[in-house]
């Protein structure tokens, strides 16, 4: 055994465990007894190597990228909804909160597949790279910046060497080299896009693909798009709702992203598809069709249902359970994922270039403190060279290793 810089051990064989107390190492190297679980997808080889040789971030380096905003974000205490309602990540999450539901033994298991793979196995927390902007973005608005990542493999390297969790991405990127990696790390297969090419375009998700095609190709996930809000949604709502059941009877968790769409949602310059109110029933909708994971954006605002006069709320969600700070409007999206019971992931945004690592490192602050489960960061990493992706990856990651940076 060898410690990784994070004070976890990695076998002769790549088999990578958390700290833990009782395990007896004898001279040949092997552990005993053999621990209940171990929290690797795949062996290491000497193309990737799983550390990369580094050192996890200071509290000190974090606090500095936070900058002007550092103490309001890492001394910020919750007084809306209490840590202690909420339901908090952890290396035993799955095990106690999955078995109480109507999921599968495969589900769980395919599922704990993410949450123990990569960098941040066994903390509760998860690193996803997600590339399907090529289809939602257009391939040239997304590659254009770093052409390498044309090639679908240069993606998966990309995850590898980043230490994440999983990899998500479209039924093209992953087919194109399943057989070569989907062993190697946990994929994720986008079932559903918005394509882009139509003009004028409209808010609309389709399927490019089915359940069936995912399970083939290895896949441990699914993950989908619903564009709350759009004049689709009602349909996108069926389908998606009816794919994750297909996934699940396949053994297979969902990942669902949970996106508002309708340019009514803009209002006096303020566009409140970020919205907390808003985006927090659009989560408390994904939950609701059973997805296992909820990718949602960081919330910007609030207020959006009395802005926009339309829908219903409680005048309690503005003045009792939620503030203006980020981690507190964060926190009423975690409450809308069951309270915390399915995980609520932040995604990363665009990339806007030298402010990348610090806007990375402040969402993440943002979702640990408000008892999310982590990031799916794609752009900021992908649009750069490899090395700097691999660092802004590792640097997300470093929020969810540090000890100090708690949920508030």
């Amino acid at each position: 055994m060898f410690k990784s810089p994070d004070d976890r051990f990695i076998s002769p064989q790549g088999i990578l465990f958390p700290p833990k107390t009782g395990f007896i190492f004898s001279d040949n190297q092997k552990s005993s007894p053999i621990p209940d679980f171990f929290y690797s997808f795949a062996p290491l080889n000497k193309d990737f190597n799983i550390f990369n040789n580094r050192n996890t971030m200071s509290l000190e380096k974090i606090t500095e990228l936070l900058g002007s905003n550092a103490d309001n974000l890492l001394n910020h205490e919750c007084k809306t909804i209490n840590k202690s309602d909420i339901h908090h990540p952890g290396k035993k999450f799955i095990d106690q909160i999955f078995p109480d539901t109507n999921r599968s033994s495969q589900v769980i298991r395919n599922l704990s597949a993410i949450y123990n793979h990569g960098r941040l196995a066994g903390t509760g927390y998860v690193s996803i790279l997600p590339v399907d902007q090529g289809v939602e973005h257009s391939g040239g608005a997304s590659f254009a910046p770093n052409p390498m990542y044309f090639d679908p493999e240069n993606i998966i390297k990309l995850a590898i060497e980043g230490n994440c969790n999983a990899v998500a991405s479209t039924f093209g990127v992953l087919g194109a080299v399943s057989r070569k990696y989907a062993h190697k790390i946990p994929f994720i297969v986008k079932l559903n896009h918005n394509e882009f090419l139509t003009y004028p375009n409209k808010f609309d998700q389709i399927m490019f693909g089915t359940v069936e095609d995912a399970w083939r190709m290895g896949a441990v996930a699914v993950g989908a798009t619903i564009y709350f809000g759009s004049e689709e949604s009602g349909r996108q709502i069926v389908e998606v709702a009816k794919a994750f059941d297909r996934a699940h009877e396949l053994g297979m968790a969902t990942v669902l992203w949970c996106y508002l769409r309708n340019a009514g949602f803009k209002k006096d310059g303020v566009d409140y598809s970020a919205a907390a109110d808003l985006t927090g029933q659009a989560n408390h909708l994904g939950v609701t069709i059973q997805a296992d994971i909820i990718k949602q954006k960081l919330p910007t605002n609030n207020g959006g249902y009395n802005a926009l006069n339309y829908g219903k709320t409680n005048k309690k969600v503005y003045t009792e359970l939620t503030t203006d700070n980020p981690i507190d409007l964060c926190r009423y999206q975690v409450a809308n994922c069951y309270m915390g019971r399915i995980g609520l992931i932040n995604s990363g945004g665009e990339s806007k270039g030298a402010s990348d690592l610090a806007d990375a490192v402040t969402t993440a602050v943002i979702n640990k403190r408000a008892g999310g489960h982590g990031l799916i960061s794609g752009r900021k990493a992908f649009q750069k060279p490899m090395k700097d992706g691999v660092e802004l990856l590792h640097a997300i990651q470093d929020v969810y290793l540090e000890k100090k940076i708690t949920i508030a």
